[in-house]
C-alpha cells in the first residue's frame, strides 16, 4: 500500500460539481477582481472566526507584509518571530523594511516561547509575530501580557492554523491584525495562491483595503505606495464554497490524528503536545524521531509518504544570515529542525491508510 501525504484529487471529488459551478457563476459575472465573490466571501469569513473584519489578500506571505504594514510597522523597527517557522515568515516580515529578530519555541508544543520573545524584547520592538504551527496554537494569553507590558503589537501568523483556537476563541482574533493563508494543502485552500488579514479595528481593515490596491483612496487617487496584492474572484468563490467544509473537515484530522496517538503512543517517537488551552485544527501530525532521515527514507521504501516541517531553522538560512545569529542559539528550535516528521493527515486519508501509518512508523522505529 502506498499512502500519500496529500492527495488534492480526492477532495476535488468529494465536493462534486459545487466547485465547477462556483467557477462558472465567476465567468457567467464578467468580474474577475475585488467583486462580489471577494466582499462575500470576507464577510462569510470574519463571521466564521467572530472577527469584525476579513481583507483578502493574494498570498499568507503578503497578508503578513500587509498585516503589519497595516499597523504601521516599517523602517527602523524589529520584529520578534520564532526560529522554527518557515521563511515566509521572515519573508513578510522583511518586506515591511523591519528587521526579524527571533525567539527560540517550546521544547514540549513547538510554539514560540513567551519567556524567549521576552528576552529578546529591545527599544526598537514593535510587534511579535506568533506562529501557530502545525494547527496548534501558541501561548497568546501569556504572548499578550508581554505585548501590554512593552507596548508591542501582535500579528498572528495563522498559516496553519484554520479552525485552530487559543481558551475557546479562534487563533486569528487575540491580536490587532492576523495573517491567513489559503495555499491550497491548508485546512481551507484556494485552488491557487490567496490570502487574507483579519482584524477588529475598522481603521485598520479600511488602510488594509487600500493598501492591497496600490494604497488607492479611490481610483487613481493613492494616498500611500501599496501593493498589488489581491484576492480574486475565482479564489474567492472557490474558498466561499469550500468553508462550510471546514469544520467537518477539521474534525476528521483530528479522528486521524486521535487514532495516531493511540496507536505511536508506545513508539520511540515524541508525539505532538496539545496544551490544555489550545483547540488543535491539525493542518499537520509532527512527531519527533532519531534518525530522522534514515527513517523518513525507510518509510518511503514502505509506502508512507512524509514531509518535513521545517528541516533549517531561520537563524541558520542563508537569506537570513546577515540578521547575524549563530549556530547553537535557538537549541529547541535546531533540535525540532532536526528531529521533526510530519505524517500524512489529511480529512479524505482512510482508514486502512491510517493503519497502515500506524503499523509502518511502528515497524521502522523498532527497526532503529
Amino acid at each position: 500500500m502506498k499512502v500519500p501525504f496529500g492527495e488534492l484529487g480526492r477532495e476535488v471529488q468529494e465536493l462534486g460539481d459545487s466547485i465547477p459551478q462556483a467557477v462558472q457563476r465567476v465567468v457567467d459575472s464578467g468580474w474577475f477582481i475585488l467583486g462580489p465573490e471577494v466582499k462575500a466571501f470576507e464577510e462569510d469569513f470574519a463571521g466564521w472566526l467572530n472577527v469584525s473584519h476579513a481583507v483578502g489578500v493574494a498570498s499568507g506571505t503578503e497578508a503578513i507584509a500587509l498585516a503589519l504594514k497595516g499597523l504601521g510597522v516599517g523602517e527602523g523597527d524589529e520584529v520578534i518571530t520564532v526560529a522554527n517557522t518557515c521563511v515566509p515568515t521572515a519573508a513578510g516580515i522583511a518586506a515591511t523594511g523591519a528587521q526579524v529578530r527571533l525567539a527560540d519555541c517550546d521544547p514540549d508544543t513547538l510554539m514560540v516561547s513567551p519567556e524567549s520573545v521576552e528576552s529578546a524584547v529591545t527599544d526598537r520592538t514593535r510587534a511579535i509575530v506568533p506562529v501557530h504551527l502545525y494547527g496548534n496554537s501558541a501561548n497568546m494569553a501569556e504572548l499578550r501580557k508581554i505585548a501590554e507590558r512593552h507596548d508591542l503589537l501582535i500579528v498572528e501568523d495563522c498559516a496553519q492554523a484554520i479552525g485552530t483556537s487559543t481558551l475557546g476563541q479562534s487563533a486569528g482574533s487575540w491580536s490587532d491584525a492576523s495573517a491567513f493563508s489559503f495555499y491550497p494543502t491548508k485546512n481551507l485552500g484556494a485552488y491557487g495562491d490567496g490570502g487574507c488579514v483579519v482584524t477588529n479595528d475598522p481603521a485598520t481593515a479600511q488602510r488594509l483595503r487600500n493598501l492591497r490596491n496600490y494604497g488607492y483612496e479611490q481610483r487613481d487617487f493613492s494616498t500611500e505606495l501599496g501593493l498589488n496584492s489581491r484576492l480574486d474572484e475565482m479564489q474567492a468563490a472557490v474558498l466561499r464554497t469550500k468553508l462550510p467544509w471546514v469544520a467537518s473537515w477539521n474534525q476528521q484530522r483530528a479522528s486521524i490524528a486521535k487514532r495516531y496517538l493511540k496507536g505511536l503512543q508506545d513508539s520511540s517517537a515524541k508525539l505532538p503536545h496539545t496544551p490544555e488551552y489550545a483547540g488543535n485544527s491539525y493542518h499537520l501530525f509532527p512527531i519527533l524521531i532519531e534518525n530522522r532521515d534514515q527513517i523518513r527514507d525507510r518509510l518511503q521504501e514502505l509506502g508512507v509518504q512524509t514531509v518535513v516541517h521545517y528541516p533549517t531553522p531561520l537563524h541558520l538560512q542563508p537569506a537570513l544570515a546577515h540578521l547575524g545569529y549563530k549556530d547553537g542559539q535557538f537549541p529547541n528550535a535546531e533540535w525540532a529542525c532536526s528531529h521533526v516528521l510530519s505524517l500524512p493527515i489529511f480529512p479524505q486519508l482512510r482508514d486502512d491508510e491510517v493503519d497502515h501509518v500506524i503499523e509502518t512508523v511502528n515497524q521502522v522505529l523498532a527497526e532503529n
